[in-house]
């Protein structure tokens, strides 16, 4: 099962953890590879992870639209607004655009590459 962790820790425990990660691919050492988004402050992950954000991950993992303008019908919002919602989750890893061939043009379907996420919270 694919997990996606959020972890909420200080700046300075993410540059930790890419070094002992770097430090182990040079020594040669197989690394395990983790799907982590890194947040600051609890604030700064929920302004990430907003409500609306959230619904279309349950949308796109539950109902698999087979487009974006699918997926805004399904949320009952407007095009625009989901496609910048969509390019900011993809941008983190979270939502994968498969382009596919419908009639003439190819549109993108959403899909979203986890199973499930996992809070991690940090001292």
């Amino acid at each position: 099962m694919k997990t996606l962790t959020f972890a909420i820790e200080p700046f300075a425990h993410s540059l930790k953890r890419f070094k002992q990660t770097f430090e182990a691919v040079q020594g040669g050492r197989e690394v395990e590879p983790r799907e982590i988004v890194g947040f600051t402050s609890l604030e700064a992950a929920r302004n990430f992870l907003t409500h609306e954000r959230l619904a279309l991950l349950r949308a796109i993992k539950t109902r698999h639209p087979g487009s974006i303008y699918a997926l805004a019908r399904m949320v009952e919002r407007d095009l625009k607004n989901v496609q910048e919602d969509i390019r900011i989750l993809e941008r983190h890893g979270l939502v994968k655009l498969t382009k596919r061939p419908r009639g003439s043009r190819k549109i993108k379907v959403p899909e979203v590459p986890f199973e499930e996420i996992e809070l991690r919270i940090a001292n």
